[in-house]
C-alpha cells in the first residue's frame, strides 16, 4: 500500500455497495434509464444503493427532494434493498446491461466492474463537468482513471465490552497484542457461553478476512502487498496469522468462526457473549438500540509490543459510481456532486455516524458523542488502511485465503503452508 497519502488525501481507498434484487426483477427487460414521465420531459435517474435503510426514516429521502429542488427537471427514483440484495442486484445488471444510473458501490468491486465496462469513468465525467476535485478524501481508480468517488468512510476499531472487561480484571481496552491477548484469556476465563474475542470466517461472506484477519496486519503498520502484487509470506503477514492461530489455540475466540458473518458478529457482542470485536462505527447506534444496557467503548486496534507507527485502521466507504450504460450522465453526475457538496456530505455524515468524503466537511456527532469523538481522533491519529479496495476479484481473493486460513486453524495444514497456498492463488488471479 502507498501510505504517502495517509490522512484523508487522495491516495486513500474505500468500501461499500448494494439494493433490492426483486426491483431488478422488475427492471430487466427494459433500459434503466429511460423512464422519464411522459408529460414533463424531466429526466429520472434510477439510484441503487443500500444506504437508505441504514439512516432514520425519511432523512435519505429528503436529500434528494432538496436535489430535485435545485434541479428542476432531474427526479430521483431510489432503488433501496439491504447490502447483499443490492449486490446481487448490481452483478446480474452488470452482465445485463440493466444497471440503474448512479449505484452505490463497494470498493472490492470497484476493478471487476471497470474492466466489465459497466461503469463510468469519473474521471472523464469530473472533467467534462469542470469539477474541483480538491476537496474529495478520495478517489477509487483503475488503470488511472478513477471509477468510484467514497461519499463517506466506516472506520473498524476495536469495541470492547465495559463490564466483561471489568468482570475480568482488565482496568483499560488492550492497546498491544500482548495486552489483547491476555485480556480475551480473563474474559474466558469467566466461564459460561462468553469468549474474548468474535472472528467470522464465513466463505460465503467472506469480509472477515479484510476487517477481522488483515486488520491486524495494518494495525502494525504492515501490509499484504508488495509493488501493488501478492506477499502474503512476509513478516507481517506471518506474524499476524501466527498471532491469531495462538489465539485460537488458547480456545479465546467464539465458536462458530467458520460459518460466522459480520451480522453474526455483531449479534454476539451485542448480547453480551463476547467481550472484544473489530467492527464498523456504523453498527454503533443498532447495538446501542438493541441492547440499551450494554455500555461498550471503542479503541484502536492492538498492534505488536513495541510499534510505534502511525496505525492503520480498517475502513469501508459507501462508495458511488454512476453505470456506462445511462443515457444521463450529466445528470447523474449532478447527484454525485450533491452529495459530495461540504454541506451536504457533512449532513450525511452525520446521519450515517462516517466520516466525510468531503475533506472540508465536519459532521456534529464528532463533538456530541464521546465514542464518535474518540473514533474520530483514532482516524485522524492514525491512517485509512484497506489493501483490498481496487484489486482483481477482491471477494474471490478474501474467499481463497479465508479457505487456506481454516484450514490451518483446524490443525489441516501449518499456517506457513497456508499462506504460500494462498499467495500462489493470488498471484495466479494478478
Amino acid at each position: 500500500m502507498d501510505n504517502s497519502g495517509r490522512g484523508r488525501r487522495n491516495a486513500i481507498k474505500l468500501v461499500s455497495a448494494a439494493a433490492a434484487a426483486t426491483t431488478l426483477l422488475a427492471m430487466a427487460g427494459c433500459s434503466s434509464n429511460s423512464d422519464a414521465p411522459s408529460g414533463g420531459g424531466d429526466v429520472t435517474l434510477e439510484f441503487a444503493q443500500w444506504w437508505e435503510p441504514e439512516l432514520p426514516d425519511g432523512q435519505f429521502r429528503a436529500l434528494m427532494d432538496q436535489f430535485e429542488q435545485e434541479n428542476p427537471g432531474i427526479k430521483v427514483d431510489l432503488v433501496s434493498g439491504p447490502y447483499a440484495s443490492t449486490k446481487e442486484q448490481l452483478f446480474a445488471g452488470a452482465a445485463s446491461g440493466t444497471m440503474p444510473d448512479v449505484v452505490g458501490l463497494d470498493g472490492a468491486w470497484v476493478s471487476d466492474f471497470a474492466k466489465q465496462g459497466v461503469i463510468a469513468d469519473m474521471s472523464k465525467l469530473m472533467s467534462d463537468a469542470g469539477y474541483d476535485d480538491s476537496q474529495l478524501a478520495s478517489q477509487i481508480q483503475v488503470d488511472g482513471s478513477t471509477y468510484m468517488i467514497p461519499v463517506i468512510n466506516f472506520v473498524y476499531p476495536m469495541f470492547t465490552n465495559d463490564a466483561l472487561l471489568s468482570q475480568a480484571g482488565v482496568s483499560a481496552p488492550p492497546s498491544t497484542r500482548t495486552e489483547f491477548a491476555d485480556a480475551a484469556k480473563k474474559i474466558k476465563a469467566l466461564g459460561g457461553d462468553v469468549s474474548g474475542w468474535v472472528l467470522p470466517l464465513s466463505l460465503e461472506a467472506p469480509n472477515g478476512v479484510q476487517n477481522d484477519v488483515m486488520s491486524w496486519v495494518w494495525a502494525s503498520g504492515g501490509s499484504m502487498l508488495k509493488d501493488g502484487k501478492p506477499d502474503l509470506t512476509n513478516a507481517d503477514v506471518t506474524s499476524a496469522t501466527a498471532y491469531i492461530q495462538q489465539l485460537w489455540n488458547d480456545g479465546v475466540i467464539a465458536p462458530g468462526s467458520f460459518t460466522m458473518k459480520e451480522q453474526d458478529k455483531v449479534e454476539e457482542f451485542t448480547n453480551g457473549r463476547v467481550g472484544m470485536m473489530i467492527d464498523s462505527l456504523a453498527h454503533i447506534n443498532l447495538i446501542r438500540e438493541s441492547n440499551p444496557d450494554l455500555t461498550f467503548s471503542i479503541s484502536a486496534i492492538p498492534a505488536e509490543d513495541g510499534f510505534t507507527g502511525e496505525r492503520g485502521i480498517p475502513y469501508a466507504s459507501w462508495g458511488i459510481g454512476v453505470a456506462e450504460n445511462s443515457e444521463h450522465k450529466d445528470a447523474a453526475f449532478k447527484l454525485v456532486q450533491f452529495l459530495m457538496g461540504k454541506d451536504v456530505n457533512a449532513e450525511l455524515s452525520t446521519m450515517a455516524k462516517a466520516f466525510p468524503g468531503n475533506t472540508e466537511a465536519v459532521p456534529t456527532f464528532v463533538e456530541d458523542d464521546a465514542l464518535f469523538k474518540t473514533a474520530f481522533e483514532i482516524y485522524k491519529a492514525g491512517y485509512p488502511a484497506n489493501e483490498f479496495t481496487g484489486l482483481p476479484v477482491a471477494e474471490e481473493l478474501m474467499r481463497q485465503f479465508g479457505q487456506q486460513f481454516q484450514s490451518a486453524l483446524d490443525g489441516q495444514q501449518s499456517m506457513s503452508d497456508a499462506l504460500k497456498k494462498a499467495q500462489d492463488e493470488w498471484t495466479s488471479e494478478f
